[in-house]
């Protein structure tokens, strides 16, 4: 691509991208805890069944909380060197926020009507679009090593895109998986945890390894 050609697809640069993006993020968690309220005047017997049915509620906000904020990590992180963005990643990272902003409804549904199919296959759904539209933001930045001031090595973007596809299977896979099984299906979101856990150590690793 000439230079002509890069300075037309540039509509924006990154820090101003970064800056909305972390403003949706932002609101996204905040939204996420609105449903985490008790009625006001109970006696002792209402207080304790209140906080039991509460339980719920508790269990789908850390689950939203903690895969918003994996999100946001990784969204610094395939940002990390980038200076220019061109119209296509504007518009993956445009649907991946509007993805991100969308959050609450489905962890409502998670928290309201958990032993559904219907809820733990729409929540399944929408963690793995938000999980394939990052995945397909960190390709095109991988590709379109002149939007960044350096390019990250290979084997660290391998890493990160490795780490984006097991998210986005695990819960592609989930949402048949809820029709057959609800809690199997929540279970099976478990699977995620030695995954990242080898991922992420793998990525410290190879960061480390990059003199830059």
């Amino acid at each position: 691509m000439n230079g002509e050609q890069r300075k037309r697809d540039d509509e924006g640069s990154a820090t101003r991208l970064l800056a909305l993006s972390d403003g949706v993020f932002a609101i996204a968690m905040t939204l996420l805890a609105l449903d985490l309220t008790l009625p006001a005047g109970l006696d002792p017997a209402g207080f304790e069944r209140a906080l039991g049915d509460a339980v719920p509620n508790l269990w789908a906000y850390a689950i939203s909380f903690l895969a918003i904020a994996a999100f946001w990590r990784g969204h610094h992180q395939m940002f990390r060197y980038t200076r220019e963005v061109d119209g296509t990643v504007i518009r993956l990272g445009l649907l991946g926020l509007g993805l991100i902003a969308l959050m609450p409804f489905p962890t409502t549904l998670l928290a309201e009507y958990g032993d559904r199919p219907q809820s733990v296959a729409v929540y399944s759904a929408a963690v793995a679009a938000m999980g394939a539209t990052q995945l397909a933001l960190a390709i095109v930045l991988w590709r379109r090593s002149w939007l960044s001031t350096q390019a990250l090595p290979d084997s660290v973007v391998r890493n990160d895109v490795v780490d984006l596809a097991a998210t986005v299977l695990v819960f592609a896979v989930a949402v048949p998986f809820a029709f057959v099984s609800p809690v199997g299906a929540k279970w099976w979101w478990a699977v995620l945890i030695p995954l990242k856990i080898v991922a992420g150590r793998r990525g410290k690793r190879l960061r480390a390894a990059d003199p830059r």
